[in-house]
């Protein structure tokens, strides 16, 4: 009895601290919880909070807060990995299989312990859900109907993992801190799970708790999700059972909030503890403010301009060309991204492996003239974009609008919360889209093959890479980005993307514009807060306050 009492007033005293928060004003002064952090976030993308599903900014850095991996990035060496739930590994001579064996006295959330059948469990999960997320699993050779032998349990404490090529190790490691890769409690999910009639889309005979994953938890990480409600609020709260140490607060919550002035007012008056989505004007003025104060990091994300080569005139080569040429990146540079971003035109971050730091494009009207007349499309043409509510797109999409309009082709905005915008764009039904890509694990080809591979163009493709949500056709630039996953030169291997990446500008339909820095506001008595090098290592379980 004391112990279902005492859970009761966890619940109550998380309940609390949320109505407290969740009904604050900016106007007036509430100080949030001693024993919570409440983040003010645009959190509009989530479309579900299955690792399997999740392919989201927002669910990547709530999953990687609440689950835990066989191996996480080296957040303090981005070209190294180290042991989560696993203690240590071995690679066959062949480069062909990996052995891991699992640190000892794992629980989940849920007490039930860790074993490495939950781990094969969530291998084989992720590959027959097969939703957008599982290629990163699948490209190493694994579907529905082998990966119970590729990726299994020897015995309690060791997963066997079989790939299909002799990849360099790097990259197979790297791919593993993917969320994707996230290990779930299988005991909890299958008493989840739903029973479906087996289609010729999905061969089996349940949902592997799909519908319940999209808002429950099954994780063993530092946090545990407790409540998301769409467009408005995340909660997470402390895991007890966590292997590792225990996370500072009890609770983080994260309050949708998508305009910067509102954050800003908000954290001003105490009603939130840190601020996500800043521009730069507010940035500059909570540097100013004794009471704040505000942090920063490079990340591995970019910001692009994507054409539909379904559309007849995008997928005209000069067109392509002409509107690399449409965009006022110095204007930019010096506004709207002033702070939170450089400008950055290449699909590869800067501090990743064959980075390219060349900026080859500027705003040049007549260039794009010249090639919009070379296309036939002199007096130009109208066409679409889907874009985001929220800045940095808008105001970037604005700009394009006008410097398009500069060369005659008329931009209709279609604007649309995260969830809508993806949706459509997923489903390959835009004319253009503006957007960002942060890398799902730390190696180039996270980025490479997005950008550049696409081997089945057919609307039935199921690697749906960006260069497959615009229909790019590169049968030959997606054997070169396969051809370079088994090259173990470092020098080599880097060269390829190098070449990979001249490739992307001189002909692709994507417009990258700039690589993302982001920022966060924060009140002076936040202590621990540090952005990760990549969307999901925005680490919270060592954040305390004063």
């Amino acid at each position: 009895m004391m112990h279902k009492l005492n859970g009761r007033l966890r619940l109550l005293t998380a309940s609390a601290a949320l109505a407290m928060v969740m009904a604050a004003t900016a106007p007036a002064f509430a100080e949030t919880p001693k024993d919570t952090l409440v983040e003010a976030f645009a959190i509009d993308d989530v479309i579900s909070m299955d690792p399997g599903e999740a392919f989201e900014l927002t669910a990547a850095e709530i999953t990687g807060n609440t689950y835990s991996m066989l191996v996480r990035l080296d957040i303090n060496d981005t070209s190294k990995v180290v042991g989560d739930l696993a203690e240590s590994w071995t690679v066959s001579d062949d480069g062909l299989t990996y052995t891991f064996k699992l640190k000892s006295g794992l629980k989940f959330a849920s007490g039930n312990p860790v074993t490495a059948e939950d781990v094969a469990w969530s291998f084989e999960r992720a590959v027959k859900l097969d939703k957008s997320p599982a290629f990163i699993l699948t490209q190493f050779g694994l579907t529905g109907d082998n990966v119970t032998e590729k990726a299994k349990a020897t015995d309690e404490q060791t997963f066997v993992f079989t790939v299909d090529q002799p990849y360099a190790p790097s990259f197979v490691l790297n791919c593993l801190t993917a969320t994707v890769a996230a290990v779930l409690d299988k005991k909890l999910v299958l008493e989840h799970a739903k029973a479906v009639t087996p289609s010729d889309d999905f061969k089996y005979d349940n949902d592997f708790g799909n519908e319940w994953l999209k808002t429950g938890y099954a994780g063993s990480g530092p946090f545990k999700l407790r409540e998301w409600r769409a467009n408005e609020v995340i909660v997470l709260e402390r895991n007890d059972n966590y292997y590792g140490e225990q996370a500072k607060l009890a609770r983080v919550i994260y309050r949708h909030m998508k305009e910067s002035s509102g954050q800003r007012l908000a954290l001003e008056a105490g009603d939130i503890d840190v601020a996500r989505n800043l521009e730069p004007g507010d940035l500059d003025a909570v540097s100013k403010n004794a009471d704040l104060a505000a942090t920063s990091a490079p990340k591995g994300t970019v910001y692009y301009i994507s054409l539909n080569q379904k559309n007849a005139n995008l997928a005209k080569p000069e067109v392509r060309e002409a509107f690399k040429y449409l965009v006022d990146y110095d204007a930019l540079g010096s506004t709207i991204i002033k702070g939170i971003g450089e400008i950055h035109q290449s699909f590869l971050p800067k501090g990743v492996l064959g980075a390219l730091g060349e900026n080859p494009y500027k705003l040049d009207v007549a260039k794009a003239k010249e090639l919009l007349a070379k296309a036939g499309l002199a007096d130009g043409f109208t066409v679409t974009m889907d874009v985001r509510n929220g800045q940095p797109v808008t105001g970037i999409a604005e700009s394009f609008q006008q410097t398009l309009g500069q060369a005659g082709v008329k931009l209709e905005i279609i604007p649309g919360d995260g969830k809508q915008t993806l949706t459509k764009y997923r489903a390959r039904n835009h004319d253009m889209y503006i957007g960002q890509w942060g890398m799902d694990y730390f190696d180039p080809n996270s980025n490479a093959e997005t950008f550049t591979s696409n081997p089945d163009n057919s609307d039935e493709g199921k690697n749906k890479t960006l260069a497959w949500r615009n229909a790019w056709d590169v049968p030959e630039l997606t054997k070169k980005t396969k051809e370079a996953l088994l090259e173990r030169d470092g020098a080599k291997r880097a060269e390829t993307y190098k070449e990979l990446q001249k490739t992307v500008l001189n002909e692709s339909p994507f417009v990258i514009i700039f690589q993302q820095t982001e920022v966060a506001g924060y009140r002076g008595n936040v202590k621990g807060l540090k952005l990760g090098p990549s969307f999901d290592t925005n680490f919270v379980a060592g954040i305390t306050k004063e």
